[in-house]
């Protein structure tokens, strides 16, 4: 349910093809579950307004013209569903090759959702160029959500490739030859892998296995070595419910792990083990270096060891906040190397997470660069672990993800509030405690800039909650467009989004698909409710044992904020979400009456169907944040349609595993035999998550249309054929 509408949007996928053709080449399912392709006369017949055609909007705009007046909603903007599903692509990690060039992962919308690793050129002014062949594509489906699909060791890769999920190895410099499969083939993609590292003493690979071949929902999760020569799997370490970070020593002579067990999540309490290597590579004894102790709820991630041998990681222990600790072996003593209340990791929800490397070792000295958050923001420092003191970096990166080492440099994967999802060469001074260049050398969308004067700035807002004192904070987007204003006496429209995960967290990044709303008049707010990430345990508690109650009341409660400050109209209120977002906004619209009109994204109505139907990684995760049978039944939307007052526009994949299909067919199906005003629209392939172009776009523009003809009182500018609203039409 990690999902969100942004990764979309933090996860969606996109489509070239103009709405004003001839057909629209998308096939959606109406009530009477049949696949049906729209034409604009089909809609007509059909009662669906069509919105008015529009001139083009410039994409720059001189300051000294004077604004048209216009009513929220109605603006006409460059920012198109086109531009913004073209524009996203999706980043799957970053890695340097044996020559010190970056190869990146990126996910490409225009070709599927398809993962292509891309390297860097070797001179200045080239274009990278594609290592995967056209007929792969790099992802995992470990876990359902994946992440760690490849691993690169001088000039080899060992990726997994998507359609098979088996192994392949293949070299980055020779174009001419092909994948080798390192992994057999099962006949079906049963068994996934992620999250490797080479181990160079017995010349193999060791990862994470997940195999479904005896029970899809009740997979087998262990750490295996496999064999770069041939086809030879040896299992090292089983017996726990889930595994992650599997890491080798410099001398292939110990091996760390994080493993978790039912029913906590990595971040609720994990362990981190050490195994040492037998001669002939079995771990032959084990030492639990943090989570053993009962009377420490801790959730160690993220091991690493220097090239000396030391062994480094992150966990929560004592403060409440993910910081950076080091394992002295000689008496198993954990030592924390720098105190902060912020946090230097994130939740697990996909392998391969990277938040600090060991940039130096000399003596007893380690400099370590690492990124954490702090109300709201990242910062990209270095730390040194013998004076215990952190150094910032000055650089444009307001939001840090992922860091990698190069030859003295960083590339970081990071964005602001005008760049987004990017990566940065970050070059270092002598003593490595300076940024002395900083360059974007890749962007998720390298055009953006052009439409700089529509982008409306995240402003992070603190707002009360229903808990006297208690405070949940959030990001306000207001409508922003440099040809167009509204009446004084006009209060924007309010689009509010509840993130996916719950355990997740909203970020104020440039997201093409929020400008999409504010440049056309609405405003927008991105909510990090209780439970939220990035603010330190306690926080992240609040959501245990009352996932759809917190959610929707802080949701519920900066709607009202901003309504009381004077930023949004009351009347006009609307709330999305996908996966658990989609579920806080069902429950949002079924138990309270703040807002409007809603849109559910692969979305949760029936708790007790979710956890009987889910993958393995999350079957149980909502015990702790539900609570008993009765809270089951009471919180779960589906139970409560006569509740459900105002309007709502479902989305959903035919081939999700993790919120599955019959979810939003329940609620719909109730939903139009109450006669509420309702939509469906299924996306035939896609899975948790949208990553094709074409659905992204129509989610996008029917969005739109769909909320503007319920409550918005306006006409979209855009050319946009509104698919029949149930009960409306």
């Amino acid at each position: 349910m990690a999902i969100s509408l942004l990764s979309a949007i933090t996860t969606l996928t996109r489509f070239s093809a103009s709405s004003s053709s001839a057909s629209i080449n998308f096939k959606y399912i109406f009530s009477r579950r049949t696949v049906f392709t729209a034409s604009p006369k089909r809609q007509k017949q059909r009662g669906c307004k069509i919105m008015a055609s529009t001139s083009p909007v410039p994409e720059t705009y001189s300051a000294t013209q004077d604004k048209i007046t216009a009513p929220y909603g109605s603006w006409k903007s460059p920012l198109t569903a086109d531009v913004v599903s073209g524009a996203s692509k999706r980043l799957g990690g970053t890695a340097v090759d044996g020559h010190g060039r970056l190869i990146w992962l990126e996910s490409r919308p225009t070709e599927a959702g398809r993962g292509v690793l891309v390297k860097e050129p070797a001179k200045a002014g080239d274009e990278p160029s594609d290592i995967t062949p056209k007929e792969y594509a790099v992802r995992t489906t470990a876990q359902e959500y994946g992440g760690g699909a490849f691993r690169i060791f001088g000039d080899t890769v060992i990726f997994s490739n998507y359609k098979d999920q088996r192994l392949y190895k293949h070299s980055i410099d020779s174009k001419d030859s092909s994948p080798l499969p390192i992994t057999p083939d099962y006949g079906e993609p049963l068994v996934s892998y992620a999250d490797g590292i080479f181990d160079p003493r017995f010349n193999r690979y060791v990862t994470v296995r997940e195999d479904r071949r005896q029970d899809a929902l009740n997979s087998t999760t262990e750490i295996v070595a496999i064999a770069l020569n041939g086809q030879n799997i040896q299992v090292l370490v089983s017996g726990s419910d889930f595994y992650a970070f599997p890491r080798m020593d410099p001398r292939g002579e110990r091996m760390a792990w994080i493993e978790w067990h039912h029913p906590n999540m990595p971040w609720d309490k994990a362990e981190l083990w050490v195994g040492y290597i037998s001669e002939n590579g079995d771990v032959y004894k084990r030492v639990c270096v943090a989570g053993f102790d009962p009377t420490i709820v801790e959730s160690p991630t993220e091991p690493k060891w220097s090239s000396k041998g030391e062994l480094f990681f992150v966990t929560d222990r004592k403060n409440g906040f993910w910081n950076l600790h080091k394992w002295i072996e000689s008496n198993n003593e954990v030592l924390a190397i720098y105190s902060l209340d912020a946090e230097f990791s994130r939740p697990l929800w996909v392998f391969g997470i990277n938040s600090y490397e060991i940039i130096q070792s000399h003596g007893e000295k380690n400099l370590i660069a690492c990124s954490y958050r702090q109300n709201g923001r990242s910062y990209l420092g270095i730390l040194d672990d013998f004076g215990h003191s952190l150094s910032l970096l000055d650089i444009p990166f307001t939001d840090i993800d992922n860091i990698t080492l190069g030859n003295d440099c960083l590339f970081v994967e990071g964005a602001s509030g005008v760049e987004p999802s990017s990566v940065a060469k970050v070059t270092l001074d002598d003593h490595k405690l300076k940024a002395v260049d900083f360059k974007v050398v890749w962007s998720s969308s390298p055009d953006t800039l052009k439409y700089k004067s529509y982008f409306s700035l995240p402003e992070l807002i603190e707002f009360p909650t229903e808990v006297p004192g208690q405070k949940a904070y959030a990001y306000y987007y207001p409508p922003s467009n440099p040809i167009y204003q509204a009446s004084p006496e006009e209060k924007p429209p309010l689009l509010v989004k509840s993130h996916g995960g719950p355990t997740s967290e909203a970020r104020g990044i440039l997201n093409l698909s929020i400008q999409y709303w504010t440049s056309r008049g609405w405003a927008f707010v991105d909510v990090n409710y209780g439970g939220s990430t990035g603010y330190g345990r306690e926080f992240r508690e609040r959501l245990l044992g009352r996932w759809g109650i917190v959610d929707v009341n802080d949701c519920c409660s900066c709607a009202t904020f901003l309504v009381g400050s004077g930023k949004a109209d009351e009347k006009r209120l609307c709330i999305t979400g996908g996966s658990a977002g989609g579920y806080t906004t069902l429950a949002a619209l079924a138990f309270r009456d703040t807002f409007k009109a809603g849109a559910s994204l692969y979305g949760v109505a029936d708790l007790s169907m979710l956890r009987a139907e889910t993958h393995k990684f999350e079957s149980r995760y909502i015990d702790n944040l539900v609570g008993s049978e009765k809270d089951y039944y009471e919180k779960s939307p589906i139970n409560f349609v006569d509740k459900f007052s105002c309007p709502i526009i479902l989305f959903q994949g035919l081939e999700d595993k993790v919120v599955p299909p019959d979810q939003a067919r329940k609620i719909y199906k109730a939903l139009k035999e109450n006669g509420l005003p309702v939509a469906l629209v299924e996306y035939e392939g896609e899975q948790h998550g949208f990553r094709k172009a074409e659905n992204i776009k129509f989610t996008l523009e029917q969005q739109m249309v769909f909320f503007a003809r319920v409550v918005g009182h306006f006409d979209v500018a855009d050319e946009i054929i509104p698919i029949k609203i149930d009960n409306f039409d």
